[in-house]
């Protein structure tokens, strides 16, 4: 399979080149500048058309993530730029490049806002953009209904490579090892799955990295996703409210409010979340334990119920054209109720027993962030220095109260149990970053870093003997977790015409140590580890874009991993952390191309994994209860193509196609369980979006998870489909959209795992369909604008 697909790429891009080799532009001409709105801020993805004295266009692009642009093989003449982007004026300037005076940097070129509001507009589908940079996929977020009243977890449904189980996991490419940053920072509510607390309506672009370069962290085998949030660039006083209301009941509110001056931003977002949720599961095992064949069928309804409050506040203040200052607090409050009911019928040859168990659930957590950012730039617009600190701390609280009654063959009540976790995490991150320009095309870039992590679980269990309350089982232990991790990288870059490379490397120090009440976990881990990365790009021509890059990187185990505490809910299975789990290490190698036909972009892409030390799930039975705990196996070599495709064949409809397939050979064991295994898996996605009026659009997604096998289990394929219908009204300022997420409530998973003596079968339903109608109202903000949103935790 190896052979095959690298034959492809070859193939593919090798008669890219030779249809190319004719067509090269003989033309010198070098102009480059930034361009930043009235405030100094710097204006991103600012369309620029260079044009002759007689209007014919030469040139046309767009400016980059810090509103530079370098426009390059001009001919030397008398030009005219152009700089166009929506919300501001259309700005001109004209330039004059000679053989003697062939390059020009032009510096700061301010747009003015354009405060005329049009009396008629004409309402086009806004198109989902795929770019591919030097270190990463940038997937530029257009008008997706799905996006609208959703979270961050149905835009990363749309974004390829990307996928989230009904957990909330996020996944690339199939694998979970992946860090997700928010703004370039790590994610607090990544720790619990909990990215659906950030409306998705918020997010500008999706930033996926599977080989990161030396700037970010090394975390993540599969590599990282960044979601990079919309900031306010409107002057004045500007804001929206957002409601929502959904079946089963998801209902909120998000009321924004900003004010822009020269001077000052003030940004501030309030928040309510009431939502539920059901979920039904259900298993069938057959156990043989001395020789004699035992039964178990067991269902569980789950109903939770989720309130959250959020406020965020804070400033930005420009000090003078070079100085700017951002501080901000963010404040996160939840409070979950979950009830579920479990029915097991134990049988031999006929019904032995029924038990029935009831479990009600009450979690309170508390997230703080305060953040602190200093930005410098300098006269050579290339030229920057920025300083961040940021605070995190956050507490838990959560209680499980536990019934169980036998209903067959006698009735009898039997002792109640209840559990108490309570948890807490100061996080503090310090970090510095310079870019230095060499030359025109070249960049130095340096940075340190460092994340300072105390975070504490007390966890006990109590049955009830009459009146009184006793530790059930020993069940009573309070863990320690303290992590430091310095780092400090270096990373030169140089951009040519055609071919640009980027070489870093990146060293980090990590210090842990684990240690508990009863002294069963005493455990210091140190180590530093140098992680090298290279990043190579060739532009064929402006449609067509081939890259290769490497990366060294390492995979640290989750804390809900590490904890050795075991909620009690199930009587037949549950899960435990393991504190002794190692870290995973991984090469990762990538060869991809991005080629664009008019209406039509192509990205195939092939990588190669060779992962070390992997975490694997163990599942095992003691005592009639399955546990399942994560343990480290020798390793994991992994090998896959990767296909993506959007196609606008009209104005009125955009396609957009995808698939994955990979092979992995797995190799280790645990506890005399044999992890040698070689298996494949593949997912795709299929999504067209329509606008059937001049004010309303149709999109439907339908998203597939194939078969996959290892070791120890079967998990059968899945699909399920989503849709959405939205209408602006009022001019732009109101939309109003009804969406469907897995309307079929086909989105089940299905799993069968096999031992010596057992064959487990379980089906997993977390989350039904759900039914969303989302209004949007919008003042001095237009559809395609929005609000200020705060950064993510320091830690995932």
């Amino acid at each position: 399979m190896k052979k095959l697909l690298i034959t492809i790429m070859v193939c593919v891009i090798g008669s890219t080149i030779n249809a190319q080799q004719n067509n090269q532009i003989p033309s010198k001409g070098l102009v480059n500048g930034k361009l930043t709105d009235q405030a100094q801020l710097a204006l991103h993805y600012v369309t620029i058309q260079v044009k002759n004295i007689l209007g014919k266009l030469i040139l046309s692009t767009i400016s980059d993530e810090k509103g530079e642009f370098l426009l390059e093989g001009l001919p030397e003449e008398n030009l005219i730029l152009e700089f166009s982007l929506i919300g501001y004026k259309t700005l001109s300037r004209n330039v004059e490049l000679s053989p003697s005076a062939y390059k020009l940097d032009i510096g700061n070129m301010s747009l003015m806002q354009d405060t005329t509001v049009l009396k008629e507009v004409s309402i086009t589908a806004e198109k989902s953009m795929i770019s591919l940079k030097l270190d990463k996929k940038v997937f530029e977020v257009g008008k997706d209904i799905l996006s609208q009243s959703g979270s961050v977890n149905d835009i990363l449904n749309s974004v390829p490579s990307v996928a989230i189980n009904p957990e909330g996991a996020v996944r690339l490419r199939g694998n979970s090892n992946v860090m997700v940053l928010i703004n370039g920072r790590r994610s607090g509510l990544t720790q619990s799955n909990s990215l659906d607390q950030i409306p998705a309506g918020l997010i500008d672009k999706i930033e996926v990295i599977s080989n990161p370069s030396s700037r970010y962290d090394a975390g993540g085998s599969a590599g990282i996703i960044n979601i990079i949030l919309k900031k306010n660039k409107i002057g004045g006083l500007n804001g929206q409210l957002k409601v929502v209301g959904g079946l089963p009941n998801d209902n909120r509110i998000n009321p924004s409010l900003n004010y822009k001056s020269d001077k000052i931003n003030l940004f501030s977002t309030l928040g309510i979340r009431l939502s539920d949720y059901k979920g039904f599961y259900s298993s069938n095992q057959s156990v043989l334990d001395n020789e004699q064949q035992r039964f178990l069928t067991q269902t569980q309804d789950e109903d939770r119920h989720d309130d959250g409050k959020l406020i965020y506040l804070g400033a930005d203040y420009l000090i003078n054209a070079h100085n700017t200052m951002t501080a901000a607090y963010f404040k996160n409050a939840t409070k979950d109720h979950d009830k579920t009911w479990f029915d097991y019928q134990y049988s031999s040859s006929t019904l032995d027993s029924n038990l029935i168990r009831n479990g009600e659930s009450r979690e309170k957590r508390d997230y703080n962030q305060l953040e602190f950012n200093y930005t410098r730039t300098f006269e050579n617009a290339q030229k920057k220095y920025t300083l961040d600190m940021q605070y995190d701390f956050w507490n838990s609280d959560k209680t499980w109260a536990l019934t169980t009654e036998k209903h067959f063959p006698h009735p009898e009540t039997l002792p109640g149990i209840r559990t108490s976790s309570i948890g807490s995490s100061k996080d503090f991150l310090l970090q510095s970053d310079l870019e230095q320009p060499l030359t025109e095309k070249s960049m130095l870039e340096l940075g340190l870093k460092l994340e300072n992590r105390k975070v504490t679980s007390d966890f006990y269990a109590e049955q009830q003997q009459g009146d009184q309350w006793v530790i059930y089982y020993n069940i009573n232990n309070k863990l320690q977790y303290n992590e430091l991790i310095s780092s400090a990288y270096a990373q030169f870059s140089n951009k040519g015409k055609k071919f640009s490379y980027m070489l870093g490397l990146r060293s980090e120090l990590t210090k842990i140590s684990i240690e508990d009440r009863l002294g069963d976990y005493q455990n210091k881990k140190n180590y530093i580890r140098i992680f090298p990365t290279l990043n190579l790009s060739y532009q064929l021509n402006e449609e067509t874009t081939t890259q290769f890059s490497y990366s060294k990187r390492i995979n640290r185990p989750s804390l809900w991993m590490l904890y050795p505490f075991n909620e009690l809910t199930d009587l037949n299975s549950q899960f435990i952390g393991n504190p002794a789990l190692n870290p995973s290490y991984a090469d990762v190698l990538e060869l991809g191309l991005l080629k664009h036909w008019g209406d039509l972009t192509f990205n195939p892409s092939v990588y190669y994994q060779n992962n070390s030390d992997i975490i694997q799930m163990y599942t095992y039975r003691n005592n009639d209860i399955f546990y399942t705990i994560p343990v480290n196996i020798d390793g994991e070599i992994r090998q896959g193509l990767e296909l993506s495709l959007l196609y606008n064949p009209w104005k009125w409809l955009q396609l957009n196609a995808e698939l994955n397939g990979y092979e992995f050979q797995q190799k280790g064991g645990y506890l005399g369980q044999d992890f040698n295994f070689n298996g494949n898996a593949t997912t795709g996605r299929f999504s067209t979006q329509a606008k059937i009026s001049t004010m309303m659009n149709l999109q439907l997604r339908y998203n597939y998870t194939g078969a996959t096998t290892n070791a120890q289990s079967h998990t059968w394929s899945v699909h399920y489909l989503d849709f959405g219908l939205s209408r602006n009204a009022l001019k732009e300022k109101m939309t109003i959209t009804l969406d469907g997420s897995n309307v079929l409530n086909t989105r089940k998973t299905k799993t069968l795992t096999t031992g010596d003596n057992y064959i487990y079968n379980q089906l997993s339903n977390p989350n039904a369909s759900r039914y969303r109608l989302t209004m949007v109202y919008r003042f001095n903000l237009k559809d395609s604008q929005s609000i200020r949103q705060a950064k993510s935790g320091n830690r995932n």
